[in-house]
């Protein structure tokens, strides 16, 4: 059963669940109705992913012709023999609700016998001021810039990706987070050393710019609706990427060929480089300058319903888990030893 191809008109859900609905059919009624419900690009890659994965395992069967004992048997797969994590077993029980229940119009039973993968609670990995310094010099350029933001700022790396330069305020030295985890704005700090730095390199994304406009592209990507709105906003320098692609590529969604954002995987291997260079031994990633500009905040004072904001959780328990990672403790509370 095959999920490529281009997304067509969305047939009637009875007309997908019958036996006869071709399997290309069926992947573009999914799709078709993931962009209708503006789910990201990547929400489509994966649910597309595990709907593929789900009718391999059960022999390419039309997904009419199985249910909810054999979803049920997939998802207890996934965490017995698989051993995959309980968000990534939850991640493959939406593709699936969302095929059944939004795309073929049938709603599953035999769910409750599912074997749930065990949530695991962990500490997150921090860097010490210094191990920061130190993996920070071993880089530079471009990707050093975008490191120091996930660092500065509490960013997450597609957020950093994504930014775009109308979202960069730098007389308030504040940078607005558009549509964050859970689909939600919100702004954070724009550090004063990263203010000239940042300048440098979105004059350097213009001039790019102004090149593509020359050479009849330079119109930008725009989420939702806002295209038919906003007809010439696409080529407006405020919608453009702070951080562009170094070349053009085919958007997936429509088909045409205009300049994306730097590929998320860059500043991940520039930080493993940089993380081995300077002989730290933590398994340090791009998330992990996230968890320290938290944990940093906190030990320096900063009330924890700050920091809650500026991550944009949206439970403080979420934030509190960084008072286990402190260096004295959630309480401030010393070793007896060092007593």
């Amino acid at each position: 059963m095959n999920g490529s191809g281009g997304a067509g008109a969305l047939k009637d859900p009875r007309e997908l669940g019958s036996k006869a609905a071709t399997p290309r059919e069926v992947f573009d009624a999914v799709r078709h109705l993931l962009r209708a419900k503006h789910y990201s690009i990547r929400t489509e890659h994966a649910y597309l992913g595990w709907i593929r994965r789900y009718i391999d395992a059960n022999r390419k069967r039309h997904p009419k012709e199985l249910g909810g004992r054999e979803v049920g048997a997939f998802l207890t797969s996934l965490a017995v023999s698989g051993q995959v994590s309980a968000s990534t077993q939850a991640q493959a029980l939406s593709a699936l609700l969302f095929l059944y229940r939004d795309v073929l119009g049938v709603e599953l039973e035999w769910l409750d016998e599912v074997i749930r993968a065990k949530r695991s609670i962990r500490v997150p990995v921090v860097l010490s001021r210094g191990e920061i310094t130190r993996l920070l010099g071993r880089m530079q350029g471009r990707e050093w810039l975008m490191a120091s933001l996930l660092y500065g700022s509490g960013m997450r790396l597609m957020e950093c990706t994504r930014l775009r330069v109308k979202d960069v305020d730098f007389e308030r030295f504040e940078i607005t987070v558009r549509s964050g985890k859970g689909n939600k704005d919100r702004h954070t700090m724009l550090p004063s050393r990263l203010v000239e730095p940042l300048r440098r390199q979105m004059e350097d994304a213009r001039v790019e710019h102004q090149r593509d406009l020359e050479a009849g592209f330079g119109a930008v990507y725009l989420p939702h609706a806002l295209s038919r709105k906003y007809p010439n906003a696409a080529e407006d320098w405020g919608w453009q990427y702070v951080f562009p692609a170094s070349r053009r590529s085919i958007d997936p969604r429509t088909g045409i060929e205009r300049r994306h954002h730097v590929d998320e995987k860059v500043l991940q291997l520039a930080v493993k480089r940089a993380r081995a260079e300077a002989g730290i031994i933590k398994l340090a990633t791009c998330h992990t300058l996230r968890h320290s500009f938290a944990t940093h905040l906190l030990e320096s004072g900063s009330d924890i319903r700050t920091v809650q904001e500026l991550l944009g959780h949206r439970d403080v328990k979420t934030t509190q888990i960084y008072t286990h990672v402190l260096n004295r403790g959630a309480g401030g509370v010393l070793s007896p030893l060092d007593r």
